[in-house]
C-alpha cells in the first residue's frame, strides 16, 4: 500500500471520529468506537507499524531542529508525524467529549474545544481546560 493511500484513509477515519464527536457525541456508535479509543488505538497502531518499518530508513533525529526537519524529507516518515497528531488529537478530543458529559457541561459549549482541537490540538485542549475549570462540576474518582 501507498504512503498516499495510508494517509487518505487515516485522514478518513480521523475525519469521521471528528465529525462523530462534533455532531453526536453520546451516539453509541460514537462512545464505542471514538470516545472509547478504538480509533485512536487504531491509528497509533498504524504509527507504530510505520515507525518499525521505516523510521531507520529516514536520515535526521531528535537531537536538534535540523535534524527533525531532515526526518521530514522522507514521505513514510511524514506520513508515521501525521498519523501521530491524527490519533492524539483524536484522543484529546474524545476525552475532552466524555470529561464534559461526566461533568456536565454543555456539548455545545465544547464543540468550539473540539474544533480547535481538531485544527490546532494543544490550542483546544487549553480551551477545554479553561472551560472544565470554570463550568465542570466535581466528579468523584477523578
Amino acid at each position: 500500500m501507498t504512503a498516499d493511500k495510508i494517509f487518505s484513509i487515516a485522514n478518513l477515519l480521523a475525519m469521521l471520529g471528528w465529525i462523530l464527536l462534533v455532531f453526536a457525541p453520546r451516539w453509541t456508535v460514537t462512545r464505542k468506537v471514538i470516545v472509547s479509543g478504538f480509533v485512536p488505538l487504531l491509528l497509533a497502531a498504524a504509527y507504530t507499524v510505520l515507525i518499525v518499518l521505516f523510521f531507520g530508513r529516514a536520515e535526521g533525529g531528535f537531537d536538534s531542529l535540523s535534524n527533525v526537519m531532515k526526518l521530514f524529507t522522507n514521505e513514510w516518515a511524514v506520513l508515521a508525524g501525521w498519523i501521530h497528531y491524527l490519533a492524539f488529537d483524536l484522543f484529546v478530543g474524545a476525552w475532552e467529549t466524555r470529561d464534559a458529559q461526566r461533568r456536565g457541561i454543555s456539548h455545545f459549549l465544547v464543540i468550539p474545544c473540539l474544533v480547535l482541537t481538531f485544527l490546532f490540538g494543544p490550542a483546544g485542549f487549553l480551551l477545554y481546560s479553561i472551560l472544565r475549570f470554570f463550568l465542570g462540576k466535581e466528579v468523584k474518582n477523578d
